[in-house]
């Protein structure tokens, strides 16, 4: 098992007040993200642990983003957040549509998150449709 990139303290400074029971909580969450996040980085063949002991504004940025992935999975979590961040309504035929906010309650990052950690990053690759001939030997 590795590090946690955040704490619970890390939550409240960012504006998340937690609740003695949100608190148990947050620490699996946190300990989940920074699970998912070290998986993540492992694809793209990074050591994300070396390049936080490397760059400490690094570190810092690792701290922001497994905290705010956090927040969002306590958000959908918690009674008081809205179930749907879009909705629209209609009358006589009556229709409804809604999406919902994390339904799944499954943490994520977003993907200018994890650009910004250099982890996704634009792939460049080109694929032959015709034979031009440049593979023949002679």
């Amino acid at each position: 098992m590795g590090v946690n990139y955040c704490t619970v303290q890390d939550i409240a400074s960012y504006g998340r007040a937690l609740s003695a029971a949100e608190e148990p909580i947050a620490e699996k969450f946190i300990t989940s993200a920074s699970a998912k996040l070290r998986l993540i980085a492992k694809q793209a063949d990074m050591d994300i642990d070396q390049m936080i002991a490397d760059d400490e504004d690094y570190g810092q940025a690792v701290n922001e983003i497994v905290s705010r992935a956090v927040i969002r999975a306590l958000n959908s979590v918690a009674d008081n957040s809205p179930p749907a961040v879009q909705a629209s309504q209609a009358a006589l035929g009556y229709s409804v549509s809604m999406t919902y906010l994390n339904s799944g309650q499954a943490q994520f990052f977003l993907k200018n998150e994890l650009k910004e950690l250099g982890i996704l990053r634009q792939r460049v690759g080109v694929v032959r449709v015709y034979d031009d001939g440049s593979n023949d030997e002679n």
